[in-house]
């Protein structure tokens, strides 16, 4: 027996969550723990209760300032960086931790994949491409907040992973679109049940980023995918 193996470290069985991903969920639940700390009177004093509001009037995403934008062309950084900070900012605890969650979750599958500044700009443009989307489509005067649009983007991307994966075996590519088949429909029947707004619009425009930005961002680029359609 060699020394090399003798003293080969052992290899734990769970990969690590990559660090971008981590900051990430940081950043997300560091955000949402001052505000729910702020809420509970634990910090801030009295002022800390309307904190929540406050964030999301200064750093949400609402389709009135972004008319407002185009019918006057101006396009100040204050409000621009609302294209990003909303992402950031969530309706309560729950919605904060059921987010950081799936960016764990997802965005782990994806960073095993990908480079990492590559999970950090399909995070990030899924989010900006989201809200664009949906002050395009909708005129409401709902504030779109929460990190979802870019989730979505991540679910983007690793559905590309299946799909690319099942075309080198020769499967139906089209079972790599079941995860946002299911999720879109969960979403829409509690939209139906307990009703809500529409962010859905603002997800499906975030997950079409994110698949399509994986064409370009994918190890290997189009040299790769060129080599799956040629096998096909």
């Amino acid at each position: 027996m060699s020394d090399d193996f003798q003293h080969e470290p052992p290899q734990s069985p769970v990969n690590p969550v990559p660090p971008v991903v981590v900051a990430l969920f940081l950043v997300l639940i560091g955000v949402e723990l001052v505000l729910w700390l702020g809420s509970q009177g634990v910090i801030g004093g009295a002022r800390a209760i309307g904190w929540r509001q406050a964030i999301i009037q200064d750093y949400g995403f609402n389709d009135q300032i972004f008319e407002w934008m185009r019918e006057n062309n101006l396009y100040p950084s204050e409000l621009l960086i609302r294209f990003l900070s909303y992402q950031f900012v969530h309706a309560n605890i729950t919605h904060a931790i059921f987010a950081g969650v799936m960016v764990l979750a997802i965005g782990k599958m994806v960073a095993e994949r990908f480079a990492s500044w590559a999970v950090v700009v399909i995070f990030l443009l899924s989010g900006i491409v989201g809200a664009t989307t949906y002050a395009l489509v909708l005129d409401t005067p709902y504030w779109l907040i929460g990190a979802f649009p870019g989730i979505y983007g991540l679910i983007g991307a690793f559905t590309f992973i299946l799909w690319v994966s099942l075309g080198v075996v020769g499967a139906n590519q089209a079972r790599a679109f079941t995860m946002i088949g299911f999720l879109l429909g969960i979403q829409l029947l509690f939209g139906l049940l307990f009703g809500g707004n529409s962010d859905w619009v603002a997800d499906i425009a975030g997950f079409a980023t994110g698949f399509g930005l994986s064409f370009l961002l994918v190890p290997g680029g189009w040299t790769k995918i060129r080599a799956m359609i040629r096998h096909d």
